[in-house]
């Protein structure tokens, strides 16, 4: 689980990180106009993809028998749901483009709608090797499929093709994944059907790939709000700031979520040693990604401006809003894998309706009350932390591990990190270059973090010490 967590972790670092720098190169060509665009045709076929990568290939992972043939099976389903559904596109770009008075937008979404077809194969792949915990294949493949889009993404914008710089960059990284990957997994797909198979999968995984579907409507929701009730550019600047700490918790959540359902999965009938992983998952994460919130949201200002430049400061609020947010990101999924785990599907969709029902009020209440985009944003703030309580509620019973336990485990790396982040935002006030304040913060950010975890003696940092120290001994020997 140590080995496998460390090459996700590498792999979402690594992928997080080239496409970070090639964000930054596009954005200062590009304008929020373009990136809003995108934003909202991204909206439209995440959801379609949801039908494609999800239950089928949890059910995958999840299940503890799994034959070639069943791979075989669930690839040509997957293949004949892309087809249909990027048929439904084409034909509803030009009704999508109309009702956003976006008319310049129907060739691009067309384009960028083909990804569907790559990510059917790509869903089979990675459940393969999810299974095998086999995450250095992950690693390679997308570190590939990242930097050869990414390319060819400032290649065409160098060129002035504008929008089209991002649907080429973001069609390329599917495609170039799925070949690499096509070579390194020992994946044969036969030309054979078993839908008894198909039937026996699809019933653990329709409830996922409806929760699935829920959370990603819900998730998009506030860019389609802001989309039609603002305009691109305000939507270009609320997705701009959401994506700075999303690359963040996509590298540690991402690898957490991706270890965490295989090993939890082999463990399921001992409750035990579930709750374990489970303890240790939300100390180390928490740990660590909330000074890392804390501190990205103290240095949003001059950060901004020292990489995309002054023209971008207006996505400044929404980074900070984020950082709260995707702050309880691991929490969630430590919660809900567990639940997935124990094979509980039907009790992880009650809550997504929970959950969804409470953030779709708190989203109208935002919208009519307070006319306000940063409203829009603060509501999946509050929802969020009140999911926190809503997720841990069903693994009192499930693993024996509460809420009131969860809220001790994690609530000392929260108050250092609000004290952090406190003393990182007064630096922020010095008046010399964004460079400097910037370094400037990040020193002190991490010596005043560190100097309290020493002084209350946490637990994380002696269990990180001692992996360092022991890859250090072994690395000498």
């Amino acid at each position: 689980m140590k080995k496998a967590l460390i090459w996700k972790l590498l792999e979402r670092f690594g992928v997080q990180g080239v496409q970070f720098v090639l964000q930054i190169v596009l954005a200062r060509i590009l304008d929020s106009e373009h990136y809003g665009v995108l934003s909202l045709m991204i909206v439209f076929t995440t959801l379609a993809d949801v039908f494609v990568q999800k239950g089928f290939s949890t059910a995958l992972v999840q299940n503890k028998d799994v034959t070639d043939e069943d791979y075989s099976s669930v690839f040509w389903i997957s293949i004949l749901i892309a087809c249909v559904l990027y048929v439904l596109l084409f034909f509803a770009a030009p009704v999508i483009a109309a009702f956003y008075n976006m008319p310049d937008i129907v060739v691009p979404f067309r384009v960028l709608s083909l990804m569907l077809i790559p990510g059917a194969l790509n869903s089979v792949q990675l459940a393969k090797i999810s299974r095998e915990m086999d995450f250095k294949k992950v690693f390679f493949s997308n570190i590939g499929g990242i930097a050869v889009s990414g390319v060819a993404g400032i290649v065409v914008a160098y060129l002035g093709g504008g929008l089209w710089a991002l649907v080429v960059q973001t069609l390329l990284n599917t495609v170039v994944a799925c070949i690499v990957m096509r070579f390194t997994v020992r994946l044969k797909i036969r030309l054979v059907c078993n839908l008894e198979r198909v039937k026996v999968l699809f019933g653990y995984g329709w409830k996922l790939l409806l929760s699935s579907l829920l959370d990603t409507v819900y998730q998009d929701l506030r860019s389609l709000v802001i989309a039609k009730k603002y305009d691109s550019g305000t939507l270009g600047y609320y997705n701009r700031g959401k994506q700075f700490p999303q690359f963040i918790i996509n590298a540690v959540n991402g690898a957490v979520q991706s270890v965490l359902l295989p090993a939890m999965s082999a463990e399921q009938d001992d409750k035990t040693k579930v709750k374990a992983m489970m303890r240790n998952s939300i100390t180390l994460s928490s740990y660590i990604i909330f000074p890392m919130m804390a501190g990205l949201a103290g240095v949003a200002a001059p950060l901004v401006s020292l990489l995309l430049t002054d023209k971008w400061l207006p996505c400044v609020p929404y980074i900070q809003i984020y950082c709260f947010t995707f702050a309880f990101y691991p929490v969630h999924t430590c919660n809900l894998q567990a639940i997935n785990a124990m094979g509980r599907s039907d009790v992880f969709l009650k809550l997504e309706i929970i959950k969804k029902v409470m953030g779709v009020a708190t989203l109208v209440v935002a919208v009519f009350c307070f006319d306000s985009p940063i409203a829009i944003a603060l509501t999946g703030m509050v929802t969020g932390l009140i999911s926190c309580f809503i997720n841990a509620a069903p693994n009192k019973k499930l693993v024996g591990y509460s809420y009131f336990e969860q809220i001790k485990d994690i609530l000392p790396y929260l108050l250092l990190s609000g004290v952090m982040c406190v003393i990182v935002l007064l630096i922020g006030n010095i008046n010399i270059a964004p460079i400097f304040i910037i370094i400037i913060q990040i020193i002190t950010g991490i010596a005043v973090y560190l100097a309290l975890s020493a002084i209350f003696k946490l637990a994380p940092l002696k269990m990180l010490l001692q992996i360092i120290k022991k890859r250090s001994i072994k690395n000498n020997q």
